[in-house]
């Protein structure tokens, strides 16, 4: 059995990481044991913040519906009475040149709508993760992609932008993504402006921990070989 715990402590260590990686799996059914999210959020990815801060839970498709574009990377069709609002979020985005008409077709979505999505910090999952997402400095994100890198766990598409959930589709079918997010993703979890994302799926996930340990150690030794170099070289 995976030790889930010791994963994220390592990884948190290692990576200087400032905000816990969130574990987000989709189900086909509802999973026993894992209290279903009640209230109301207005984003997909404000999952991300609830389980960032600690908590454990699983939605339903109907907790996703007050995103439009969330619930079009989840494969969720909205409700008859809401099905409008995908072509409304998209029109409001096109007329404010946000995004483009014929980009709609690339953005990464999952083929099938999940039945349940379980979201918790990673040393809590109660299932093996889908995806585990890390919010992290730029400083932290390159640790994870060498170790990523070492781990021959390299995914095949490059830094990904807006809609920040595309990441979660486009890791689970290509692996592990950078994504620089989008601005409704920044103020629905509070990402910082000097913050982005590492979504790496949870069956690299043990690999890149280990590599981590050793990529860590490696750019320790780097950082003091660059910084004498720096003090006896520059001379500018």
């Amino acid at each position: 059995m995976t030790d889930w715990r010791g994963l994220e402590d390592r990884m948190s260590l290692r990576a200087r990481l400032s905000r816990r990686p969130v574990a987000v799996t989709f189900l086909g059914s509802a999973p026993v044991g894992v209290p279903k999210f009640t209230g109301s959020e207005p984003s997909g990815c404000s999952f991300w913040r609830l389980a960032a801060e600690g908590r454990t839970f699983y939605t339903v498709p109907s907790d996703h519906f007050n995103c439009a574009v969330g619930s079009y990377t989840h494969g969720i069709d909205l409700s008859p009475e809401r099905a409008s609002e995908t072509a409304q979020t998209l029109e409001l985005m096109v007329r404010v040149h946000y995004i483009r008409p014929e980009e709609v077709a690339g953005i990464p979505r999952l083929s099938e709508a999940p039945a349940a999505v379980v979201y918790s910090p990673l040393a809590e999952t109660p299932v093996p993760p889908g995806v585990v997402l890390f919010a992290c400095r730029p400083r932290s994100a390159m640790l994870l992609q060498e170790a990523v890198n070492r781990a021959g766990k390299a995914g095949t598409l490059p830094t990904l932008g807006r809609p920040t959930c595309m990441a979660l589709p486009a890791a689970l079918a290509h692996g592990t993504v950078t994504s620089l997010g989008c601005i409704g993703n920044r103020i629905y979890t509070g990402l910082t402006d000097d913050d982005l994302y590492v979504a790496i799926p949870g069956a690299d996930l043990a690999a890149v921990a280990d590599a981590l340990d050793i990529i860590a150690s490696a750019n320790a030794e780097l950082s003091t070989y660059a910084e004498g170099r720096y003090a006896q070289l520059s001379t500018a």
